[in-house]
C-alpha cells in the first residue's frame, strides 16, 4: 500500500491523505497511525477521517519535518491486522412514524420491507470514522441491495436517533438536523453525550450490529 500524501494544513495541523476509494484495509492503517501519534509531545488532536487523518499540534514546539517523518514511518509499520474493535448492538424501531421512508425503500430496491429489515439486521457494519455531526458515524458494510438515492426534497428536521440510508450508506443522526437520507427506523440509543467519556457512543474500529426494537422502547 502506497504512503499517503501527507502536507500542511495551515501551521499548526498536517493532513495525511489516501487516494479514493475508501478500504477498510487503508481505514486500518490511519487508525494504528491515529493511535501512535496519540502519544507523540506536541500532538494536541487526532482526528480520522475517510482516507485520511489530521494531526494537529502546537506550532511553537513541534519540529514540522520531524512529525511527518514520524507519520510516514508509523504509516510504514502500521499492522493491517488490528484487533477487532468493540461490538456495539443498537435496537431499532423500523418503519412506522419512526421509519416514514421504509415504503419507498422498498418500492426503490424492488425488496419486500421484511426483506429490507433482515438485511440490514444480518449485517456487522465497520465505523470507517466520525464527523458530520457529534457522534455520527460513518458505517461501511452496507448491503448493496438496500442502496437508495437521497430524497429529492430533504427534510427540515429529522429527529435524533433516526436510521437511514443514503446512496451506498447507512447512518444514524445523533442530533436533530435538516437531512435528506431515507428515514428506515429510529434508536433510542444515545448516540453522543457531551459529559461521557468518551463523549460518542462509537469509534472507529468499532463494529455496528442493529436488532430489531420493538415501538414500546423507543423514548427519545
Amino acid at each position: 500500500m502506497d504512503l499517503p500524501r501527507i502536507f500542511p494544513f495551515g501551521e499548526g495541523a498536517l493532513v495525511c491523505e489516501s487516494p479514493a476509494p475508501a478500504t477498510l484495509a487503508c481505514q486500518k492503517r490511519f487508525w494504528a497511525m491515529a493511535a501512535a501519534a496519540q502519544q507523540w509531545p506536541y500532538v494536541t488532536e487526532i482526528v480520522p477521517g475517510m482516507n485520511n487523518l489530521t494531526v494537529l499540534f502546537d506550532p511553537l514546539a513541534a519540529d514540522v519535518d520531524a512529525l511527518a517523518k514520524m507519520l510516514a514511518k508509523a504509516w510504514r509499520a502500521a499492522a493491517e491486522n488490528l484487533k477487532p474493535g468493540r461490538l456495539v448492538e443498537i435496537p431499532v424501531c423500523y418503519g412506522g412514524e419512526s421509519g416514514p421512508d421504509l415504503a419507498e425503500v422498498a418500492q426503490h430496491t424492488k425488496l419486500s420491507i421484511e426483506e429490507i429489515i433482515k438485511r440490514h439486521t444480518n449485517t456487522e457494519y465497520t465505523v470507517f470514522c466520525l464527523g458530520f455531526q457529534p457522534g455520527f458515524a460513518y458505517l461501511g458494510g452496507l448491503d448493496p441491495k438496500l442502496a437508495t438515492p437521497r430524497r429529492a426534497e430533504p427534510r427540515v428536521a429529522i429527529p435524533a436517533g433516526s436510521v437511514g440510508i443514503g446512496g451506498t450508506q447507512t447512518g444514524i443522526y445523533p442530533a436533530s438536523s435538516p437531512g435528506g437520507w431515507q428515514l428506515i427506523g429510529r434508536t433510542a440509543a444515545k448516540l453522543f453525550d457531551p459529559m461521557g467519556n468518551p463523549p460518542s457512543l462509537l469509534q472507529p474500529g468499532d463494529r455496528v450490529r442493529f436488532t430489531i426494537a420493538s415501538q414500546t422502547t423507543i423514548t427519545i
